[in-house]
């Protein structure tokens, strides 16, 4: 009899330890994700994509292990409506946030509640999901609010004009505000990347044991141009002459939206870019430290062009890699923005794609790699890049690709294939402008073949009209 038991504790045992070992297999099937996003850092910003004044070799060290996109886009050519595309997959003609607009006393218009995110995608999965940064999508206790849109968890800035400021008197950890007291005043006691840095490393660390989705959008190297002395030191005097920017550093907009003054501003750019880079080393460091480095998925990408704004000096940086146009232009230096993917187990290294996609893409992407179905009334305009991460197979094309900007007389934008057509000043029919170019062989858009080719405007017209719907909160045909 005594036999018998052993022999049945044995065996229930070695069930057990099966079990374990599925379940362990089946949890290492999910990859953790990681999405990390510069805010305004241009598509020539990366040493793997040209940049020759300074160097960033923990992002050059993606691509190298990884695989670098030649023709991916931004969702638009400012912060709100990109970040809209890239959580929701739809493009700006259908995303529910298509401009900038501010809500009273913090935050901007929110994403409403039945926006469908991707973070709402992997929480179906089981996934952890935390966004570290800034967000820019919906106020404080909003429906737009992270929490409220898929993430457990939220710590940063919740406002994109507070965002503006590195040294911020205050933070959001979920609904609860947290006051610096450090940088009460004009004090400088703590850089916010910093901070934010360290909770989302936290978070890591936590969830080591559980597929996790790690939302990164840093607010460097966006205006103001500040960046810690330590970095400051390893570039003073590098580049000269250097760029003097008079800023507000006193008085009602002080460290309300508008940018501080920079008396070295090509320094405080260089090292800003390398602190953010620095910082993406610290991540993988982690990521290889808790033994999470073979199936974890890391995307990093910028959201939108190089601005002009608070001292910056793109031209000075070849910033948009000699494309032409900066932040809130739909020419290529607007729109075209690094994207590099690190995934050792699947992706094999040092491999470049010129397959053409854009923040929409995403969503179905993540859903493809984990054999998810988007839920029945939801739409999305994006197409799955798996392909090209894997290198197995060619990815679907896109009919086309499709941008619209509500400000400066609005302005919109649409590729397919290789042709691209740019119209300007929408909302003054007198104005209007249609340029028409062929990217492959004109990618820096000097040659306007518009003229010579008006059935290819029309047709491109005719597809621009119908790719967009008409929005409730965002009409287009007045400034936002």
């Amino acid at each position: 009899m005594k036999s018998k038991w052993l022999i049945i504790k044995l065996l229930v045992g070695l069930i057990v330890v099966v079990c374990c070992i599925s379940c362990g297999t089946k949890r290492q099937k999910a990859p953790n994700i990681i999405y990390i996003l510069a805010d305004d850092l241009g598509y020539g910003d990366l040493g793997c994509y040209g940049q020759k004044k300074f160097s960033t070799p923990n992002l050059d060290r993606i691509a190298a292990e990884g695989l670098r996109f030649t023709q991916h886009y931004s969702g638009s050519t400012v912060c709100a409506p990109s970040r809209s595309a890239l959580m929701t997959g739809q493009h700006t003609g259908h995303t529910p946030i298509r401009g900038n607009r501010e809500w009273k006393p913090e935050g901007q218009v929110p994403l409403p509640d039945r926006a469908f995110t991707l973070a709402e995608l992997l929480k179906e999965k089981g996934y952890v999901t935390g966004a570290f940064g800034k967000w820019g999508l919906g106020y404080p206790g909003s429906e737009g609010d992270p929490n409220n849109q898929g993430f457990d968890v939220f710590f940063g800035y919740n406002c994109q004009r507070l965002a503006h400021h590195y040294y911020p008197w205050h933070l959001w950890h979920n609904q609860e505000k947290i006051i610096l007291a450090e940088n009460e005043g004009d004090k400088t006691g703590i850089y916010g990347p910093y901070l934010i840095h360290e909770i989302a490393l936290e978070f890591i660390e936590e969830n080591k044991d559980h597929p996790f989705f790690l939302y990164y959008p840093s607010i460097i190297p966006h205006a103001e141009l500040f960046a810690p002395e330590e970095y400051m030191a390893r570039f003073r005097g590098k580049f000269l002459p250097e760029k003097e920017y008079r800023g507000t550093d006193e008085g009602e907009w002080f460290r309300q939206g508008a940018y501080g003054s920079q008396p070295e501003s090509h320094a405080a750019f260089a090292a800003m870019v390398t602190f953010l880079d620095d910082r993406v080393g610290e991540i993988l460091a982690k990521v290889r430290a808790l033994g999470l480095d073979e199936n974890t998925l890391i995307i990093f990408s910028s959201d939108n062009g190089p601005h002009l704004e608070g001292g910056a000096d793109p031209d000075y940086f070849n910033s948009n890699g000699n494309y032409r146009g900066y932040k809130r232009d739909l020419y290529e230096g607007g729109i075209r923005a690094p994207m590099i993917a690190r995934w050792p187990e699947k992706i094999s290294p040092g491999r470049t794609t010129d397959h053409m996609s854009a923040f929409w893409d995403v969503l179905p992407t993540i859903a493809d790699i984990l054999d998810l179905e988007i839920p029945p009334g939801i739409d999305i305009d994006g197409i799955s890049f798996l392909p090209a991460l894997s290198g197995e197979s060619e990815p679907e094309q896109h009919d086309y690709l499709y941008w619209e900007f509500h400000e400066r007389n609005g302005r919109q934008a649409i590729r397919q294939g290789d042709w691209k057509l740019v119209r300007y000043n929408v909302f003054q029919p007198e104005n209007t402008t249609l340029e028409l170019y062929h990217i492959p062989t004109d990618p820096g858009e000097e040659n306007d073949l518009a003229e010579a080719n008006m059935d290819i405007v029309g047709e491109l017209l005719e597809m621009m009209e119908k790719a967009r719907t008409e929005s409730e909160v965002f009409g287009f045909g007045r400034e936002q």
